[in-house]
């Protein structure tokens, strides 16, 4: 399995941002293929202060594929291109570090 991670900094206009994040963004996200299944946490705590410079992280998004090759041809899809092209008109392209994971291991507690 595969993640896409994106990490978004607290943007100055929170409120507003995660309004459009979770009502136009996300929906558009849920209908990519091969999509296995998102996460979206928002971060309350940071347990090494400065870490990630002065930026202040405020969500992370986990987006899971079967294999990478599920997730390249996601990324080609008009449905993958207009969550991008959403998350460019709401700001998030401008809040966000992104990158793959492969998973290898899951340790259930």
């Amino acid at each position: 399995m595969i993640k896409y991670i994106a990490l978004y900094r607290k943007p100055d206009n929170a409120d507003e941002f995660d309004d459009a994040y979770f009502s136009s963004h996300l929906p558009l996200v849920a209908r990519t293929p091969g999509l296995v299944r998102a996460e979206v946490a928002r971060v309350n705590r940071v347990f090494v202060p400065g870490f990630l410079g002065e930026h202040e992280p405020h969500l992370v998004a986990e987006l899971y594929f079967e294999t990478a090759a599920a997730m390249k041809a996601a990324f080609a899809s008009p449905q993958w291109q207009a969550a991008g092209a959403n998350l460019t008109e709401i700001g998030g392209l401008e809040l966000v570090a992104i990158f793959a994971a492969e998973v290898v291991e899951v340790v259930d507690a």
